[in-house]
């Protein structure tokens, strides 16, 4: 009775210590690829879940979103100019078990691609399309990427250029050419200002040239805008006005 007893206690130890060695828990943002003998079989979790001692190795892999710094890359534009660029790079794991088979070291992988992308995307355009139309490149890099990781069971969510450095001399140069053409708009608007004014000028006397009353009441408008003061006005009489009266005075005489 007693080694009936003892029999049942060590099945029942081995069972749960067979039990606590096959237990696996994963949180939610974790997969756990099993490895049978040597063999992908599948991919488990998140939560509870049993494996075989001994036969199955589980490897967890995140599924959250990472966020990769790419680090500065010195670079020759397309005008050949050196720059030096960095970028930051998202991409999460959309399928654990090509994450871990198909590639050695997925994170490694992924950061010594975008670096040759970022070093081969920047180099084909010139300066001003780097520092000027960044969307642009940066979905080309995006696209690139995703591209050539879908294979990794990786997806590339976001690449985004972070800082651009130019050497002091290129500095200098655009800190020129940014001053020229911001003279050259202000000249272009003053021209524009003046023609528009020369312009409403011309309406102006023409309008008013049709009728010599809009001419007296011009006249009287801008004396009217005088500012008051202790000085003296010099009023100019109008031409028509003295003939006008000559002629009055000569009828008179003529009476």
């Amino acid at each position: 009775m007693e080694g009936n007893l003892f029999i049942l206690i060590v099945l029942v130890s081995l069972g749960l210590a067979f039990l606590v060695s096959s237990a696996r828990i994963l949180p939610e943002y974790q997969r756990g690829v099993i490895l049978r003998l040597g063999r992908a079989v599948g991919v488990r979790g998140p939560g509870l879940f049993f494996i075989i001692p001994l036969v199955d190795r589980m490897y967890p892999v995140s599924i959250r979103t990472i966020v990769l710094d790419i680090p500065p890359q010195d670079i020759i534009t397309k005008d050949n100019v050196t720059i030096t660029v960095n970028a930051v790079n998202y991409f999460r794991v959309v399928d654990p078990l090509k994450a871990l088979v198909a590639v050695e070291d997925y994170m490694y992988a992924t950061s010594q691609l975008a670096q040759t992308t970022l070093r081969s995307v920047v180099g084909q355009v010139e300066l001003d399309q780097v520092l000027s139309d960044r969307d642009t490149i940066n979905h080309q890099l995006r696209s690139i990427l995703d591209t050539q990781t879908e294979s990794w069971g990786i997806k590339v969510s976001n690449v985004e250029l972070k800082d651009v450095n130019l050497p002091k001399d290129m500095q200098k140069i655009i800190g020129r050419q940014a001053e020229a053409e911001r003279d050259r708009r202000a000249k272009v608007i003053m021209a524009e200002a003046e023609e528009m004014a020369a312009q409403h000028l011309l309406n102006a006397a023409s309008l008013i040239s049709k009728d010599p009353m809009a001419i007296q009441i011009r006249f009287l408008q801008t004396i009217k805008e005088l500012p008051a003061g202790n000085s003296i006005l010099v009023l100019p009489i109008p031409v028509d006005l003295i003939s006008g009266m000559l002629k009055s005075i000569g009828k008179k005489h003529d009476a």
